[in-house]
């Protein structure tokens, strides 16, 4: 099981990416997925969560500024980041609570992690 992130890259403060993370390889069921960062010298938080039905929990620091959302179908979640800040610098990293077969317990797979740099 692999989990790709991509999307990041350098944008001035007040602008938009929409980072992308697909699980591939056998993969049973996901459950969870979700988003985390990791800016220099701290560590790392979490950004958002999607539960499989839909449900989503968010930072307070990305209330209102950012959207997580699923493709199910393409195992596949994504997180919609607007008006974003200086402070949003960080590694993004997605991850997913999935099971590779129907015997296969639930366990945690995290992605490589994709740098967000927000600078002018």
């Amino acid at each position: 099981v692999q989990l790709q992130a991509s999307g990041g890259g350098l944008v001035q403060p007040g602008g938009s990416l929409r980072l992308s993370c697909v699980a591939s390889g056998s993969i049973f069921s996901i459950n969870d997925m979700g988003w985390y960062r990791q800016a220099p010298g701290k560590q790392r938080e979490v950004v958002a969560t999607n539960s499989r039905s839909g449900n989503t929990n968010y930072a307070d620091s990305a209330k209102g500024r950012f959207t997580i959302f699923r493709d199910n179908a393409k195992n596949t979640v994504y997180l919609q980041m607007n008006s974003l800040k200086p402070e949003d610098t960080a590694v993004y990293y997605c991850n997913a609570n999935l099971r590779r077969n129907f015997l296969d317990s639930y366990n945690l797979y995290w992605g490589q992690g994709t740098l967000v740099t927000v600078s002018s």
